[in-house]
């Protein structure tokens, strides 16, 4: 019997329009990298708060500025955060993040720097952040019902240990939420290369494996444009090699057993989008850690679970990352990295369901507030996605 039912709970902090999320972030939000120095020194003036730096924003344009704003505007959409606080170099591009975030109906405010200065700037934003950081802190958990809790994986520096422990981990784990009706997704396009045919095959309609195929051949066009169509020292890594992983096909394989046996691919939506039903969701995206958790984060999900083989330290600025590892050496040299040991797996201590209830359990305890390994040692990483170079 699994440790979850339809009937499970967890605190969550439920937002204006509905979602629940399961931390309670302030985040200062640069529009561009020019807004990196007022919104850090924001953040340091105003305890309780978390500037989110990022070296993009300036002459970026078409679908490369589409997903810029996309990734921006979801990040303060999402349900873990409360407020949020616009820093931009001109007011116009910082009122269409404003704007968008506005919609979910939380406090939202911007500050353009052209014609007021960092410090004039920083000081009406500090004003603005100690506000929010105020009201948030007495915001509450409730009780929540589990389906609420949207989670999304992906898997980093991955080993023989990985496709053979941890991603089926995730895996069992995701097909005893996808029964209870969740908002799940996975995504890493090139490391599906040499088994999208089993993707395509799990696929609930022929609409949705279409799109799927349509992703999926787009980012290989990509690959093959820039002659690179062996994805040659990148997939797999040097640390995949070194794991034991010779042939993106091998890759692949133990990709896939992160969406388990029974879950069927429910919809495709672009890098960033927003899922429109529970399901498993596949997001065509890099496989590079953190660009794939920032872009989960920006869809709206709430939890994430990363499997590790070699061992990956990955963590995001407002989604807990749940590191899971099934690779008894990196267990033992990176414990302070690991938040669910599955070694026992392999190791025959354990069956797959038992591995699977303990992740479950441990993200239970995140959403209650339990601090993931990635937050408690401070790691904040926040990627954006390019497509192409600016103007």
């Amino acid at each position: 019997m699994s440790v979850i039912d339809k009937n499970t709970t967890f605190l969550g902090y439920r937002r204006e329009n509905g979602r629940v999320g399961v931390r309670n972030h302030v985040i200062i939000l640069p529009l561009d990298d020019l807004s990196n120095a007022a919104s850090e020194a924001v953040a340091h003036n105003i305890k309780g708060t978390m500037a989110i730096p990022h070296p993009y924003g300036r002459l970026q344009f078409g679908a490369d500025l589409d997903l810029h704003f996309r990734t921006l505007i979801g990040t303060g959409c999402n349900p873990n955060v409360a407020a949020v606080v616009v820093i931009g170099i001109e007011d116009g591009w910082t009122k269409k993040v404003v704007d968008g975030i506005a919609a979910t109906g939380k406090p939202v405010v911007g500050f353009g720097i052209e014609g007021h200065g960092d410090h004039d700037t920083i000081m009406r934003a500090s004003k603005a952040a100690r506000e929010f950081v105020q009201w948030a802190s007495e915001k509450q958990r409730e009780v929540c019902p589990l389906h609420e809790l949207w989670v999304s994986t992906k898997c980093g520096e991955s080993d023989t240990t990985s496709g053979c422990g941890a991603n089926p981990t995730v895996g069992n784990a995701f097909d005893k939420l996808h029964a209870l009706g969740s908002y799940l997704c996975f995504g890493e396009t090139t490391e599906l290369t040499g088994g999208e045919h089993i993707v395509a095959a799990r696929c609930a309609t022929d609409a949705v494996r279409e799109k799927f195929m349509f992703m999926f051949n787009r980012y290989q066009a990509v690959v093959d444009r820039h002659k690179t169509s062996d994805l040659s020292e990148s997939q797999p890594t040097k640390g995949n090699i070194a794991g034991g992983l010779t042939t993106i096909e091998e890759k692949a394989l133990g990709n896939i057993q992160k969406i388990g046996k029974s879950c069927t691919v429910d919809g495709v939506i672009d890098k960033a989008e927003m899922p429109t039903h529970p399901g498993l969701w596949f997001m065509d995206s890099s496989s590079a850690a953190a660009e794939m958790v920032t872009l989960c984060a920006a869809s709206g999900y709430a939890v994430h679970f990363f499997p590790t083989g070699q061992g990956n330290v990955i963590g995001n600025p407002i989604v807990p990352v749940i590191k899971i590892c099934a690779n008894p050496r990196t267990v033992r040299l990176m414990s302070e990295h690991i938040d669910v040991d599955s070694s026992g797996l392999l190791q025959r201590q354990i069956t797959l369901d038992q591995a699977g209830d303990l992740l479950l359990e441990n993200m239970l305890r995140t959403a209650n507030g339990r601090l993931t390994a990635a937050e408690a040692l401070g790691h904040r990483e926040f990627v954006l996605t390019r497509l192409y170079e600016s103007a």
